[in-house]
């Protein structure tokens, strides 16, 4: 029997709904950033953080010598912003976005996690995930040493991550994290992250954790751009 182009779709999209329900992840291309706005210029100054803990090292790499958080300036909403890291032996870090308030940013933000994958951890913890909210849709962090790419495309409610060109966040609705205890699947969200998503300003800083438990953490080419 010859298949038309309808056909030809429709089962393509059937595969797609497959591929999505069984929890692997689709193959996504990161955008071409190279002229979008950096996020921090190389003289730091429209940045927020504790001063001599983030630098730029001799290989022109951010990093940072204690588990702090360096902040934009200024705030973002519908935004995409992409980046590259490197994991020092288990690192445990996250890309921040919608902070509201700088100084007590746990409950009052969304972390996108970084995770040196070699730790038994709770599947929300794992890289590339919602942290404590939703595990990524697949592991796939390059071993530490390695570069990794991510993209976060934040635009209201829905959140999106690409992470090494797969999809790790497939258009998270955050509106539906409407309790500040139970994620939606039933799972328990840490004590510390005492605010529901659903809560949150779509608006804010966005940031990059510091040297967590002695583990670097180093980034380059971050750059932003408005939706």
């Amino acid at each position: 029997m010859m298949m038309t182009r309808h056909d030809w779709m429709a089962g393509a999209m059937a595969c797609l709904a497959l591929t999505a329900a069984n929890g692997f992840a689709q193959k996504a291309e990161h955008p071409d950033s190279k002229d979008w706005k950096p996020l921090f210029n190389k003289a730091l100054d429209n940045a927020v953080f504790e001063k001599g803990i983030w630098y730029y090292d001799d290989n022109g790499d951010l990093t940072a010598t204690e588990d702090k958080i360096i902040w934009t300036a200024d705030d973002y909403e519908n935004f995409v912003v992409d980046l590259e890291y490197r994991c020092g032996p288990k690192a445990n870090s996250g890309v921040f976005i919608y902070c509201s308030d700088v100084k007590d940013s746990t409950p009052n933000s969304i972390e996108v996690q970084i995770l040196d994958n070699n730790a038994d951890v709770h599947p929300t913890w794992r890289n590339g995930g919602l942290f404590g909210h939703l595990a990524p849709k697949v592991d796939n962090v390059k071993p530490a040493g390695q570069w990794n790419r991510m993209t976060v495309t934040a635009k209201g409610k829905i959140i999106h991550v690409i992470v090494n060109g797969e999809v790790t966040v497939d258009n998270a609705d955050i509106s539906k994290w409407t309790d500040a205890k139970k994620n939606p699947d039933g799972s328990d969200i840490p004590p510390w992250l005492s605010k529901p998503m659903a809560d949150l300003p779509t608006k804010g800083r966005i940031g990059f954790q510091g040297k967590h438990g002695g583990a670097p953490i180093f980034f380059r080419n971050m750059r932003v751009k408005q939706l």
